[in-house]
């Protein structure tokens, strides 16, 4: 464990490399005496100075929901991040790559909530049945990775990197979570033409909302609530892929649409 004092040093060096777009050392290997505790205290503060800067927290993602990214991060569950209103992009947008230092996409659900996602004292933990519940809509999304780090990186780095994310784009058709079979959402991911990625849902945890459920049952135990209006990215479906300035991504969910970005910036 670290004491309050080096997680406070540890958030402000993240807010540091973030601004400078210069990455850092590895908080782990600057404090070796991180634990998992430590850097989901370490990612609070960073949240906490960034709202205090005027951002607003518009939900959450969450990362290592499949078995093999957990077996080679030494994980025996997912993570999770927070999502910050500057970090939303509309289908179409077309971002600039010098925000970020080494940006890679995601294919994922992004579910909507239309009312919190909590139950009464007593009632037992929160279900699938629950997310579904709860949930006003899903939508096709694409998720924005990006390391403050050095690498190579260990989990401690990851999660106090608030869990690498860095942005995301929703756009597509949007459907009720019983309207279809969320499981077999399939997606391809197209980076200039060619066909980078493909997968189908069912890949994050079996269903999609598994993680969401992770997710509402490991925040309840902190005393957080999922609000209604809250994104929750559910975890990716596809490995991550790269892109640089210039690069034309298209992301095509079948029946559920596609999303179209692109990356503005000296190649």
């Amino acid at each position: 464990m670290i004491n309050a004092t080096e997680r406070q040093q540890a958030a402000q060096a993240l807010l540091r490399a973030e601004k400078s777009r210069q990455p850092i050392p590895q908080v782990s290997r600057t404090w070796p005496g991180m634990e998992i505790e430590d850097a989901y205290a370490v990612q609070q503060l960073w949240a906490d100075a960034k709202v205090q800067a005027g951002a607003r927290i518009v939900g959450h993602k969450i990362g290592l929901t499949s078995r093999a990214m957990q077996m080679a991060s030494k994980m025996d569950e997912p993570d999770y991040g927070v999502l910050l209103d500057h970090m939303l992009y509309p289908d179409g947008a077309r971002i600039e790559v010098a925000q970020f230092h080494m940006p890679r996409l995601e294919v994922e659900l992004a579910f909507v909530l239309g009312r919190p996602l909590d139950k009464p004292p007593g009632a037992g933990p929160v279900t699938v049945y629950d997310v579904l519940d709860a949930t006003a809509y899903v939508t096709p999304a694409l998720e924005i990775i990006d390391y403050r780090t050095q690498v190579p990186r260990s989990i401690c780095d990851t999660i106090a990197d608030n869990a690498a994310a860095a942005a995301m784009v929703t756009g597509g058709r949007i459907v009720r979570p019983m309207d279809i079979d969320l499981r077999w959402v399939g997606a391809t991911l197209s980076k200039n033409g060619v066909i980078e990625e493909s997968g189908v849902s069912a890949a994050v945890m079996g269903h999609p909302a598994m993680g969401i459920v992770w997710l509402a049952n490991k925040l309840a135990g902190h005393g957080i609530t999922l609000q209604a209006g809250h994104i929750l990215l559910a975890g990716s479906f596809t490995r991550p892929t790269a892109v640089t300035a210039g690069d034309t991504i298209h992301a095509d969910f079948g029946p559920l649409g596609s999303i179209g970005v692109s990356f503005a910036g000296s190649a």
